[in-house]
């Protein structure tokens, strides 16, 4: 698997992820559609060319799942049982189509499950900056993870 273990995770470790997503206006009114979010500043372009922005948003939730989605492959994949919750969700400046995003995660604490002893519990930071370095989105994500198994 290309994900870690909770044992080889490190306080403080820092993570670039490879990966960057141009996001386009397809995926932004798709998305927008699937999960049922009528919002016209997401799918209605003479209407968002009256707001402050002048043009349509990419929608916050998509570019926090590309967010967290960027991660896994160096983070989580195969090795995670699940996500216990996510906190301070921030989006600090907004994504617009053709907008390039990339992802960096940051390990900001760790400790082997009470209730479980083959396990242990992640906390990761989650920060997406855009192009032009921005940051567009952050937040903490809570992973409960498989400890290595023993040989």
């Amino acid at each position: 698997m290309a994900g870690l273990y909770f044992e080889e995770f490190v306080i403080g470790q820092e993570f670039h992820h490879e990966f960057s997503r141009t996001v386009t206006e397809m995926d932004n009114t798709m998305f927008s559609l699937l999960t049922q979010n009528p919002q016209p500043l997401h799918l209605d372009a003479h209407f968002a060319e009256t707001t402050e922005f002048g043009q349509r948003l990419f929608n916050s939730l998509y570019t926090l799942g590309i967010m967290i989605g960027m991660s896994v492959y160096d983070t989580t994949l195969g090795t995670t049982i699940g996500n216990l919750g996510m906190t301070d969700v921030k989006f600090p400046k907004p994504v617009f189509h053709g907008d390039t995003l990339k992802a960096h995660t940051k390990i900001i604490s760790k400790r082997l499950s009470k209730s479980r002893p083959t396990q242990g519990i992640v906390e990761f930071e989650h920060t997406a900056t855009n192009q032009r370095g921005e940051v567009v989105a952050s937040c903490r994500r809570t992973g409960l993870m498989h400890c290595k198994p023993k040989a």
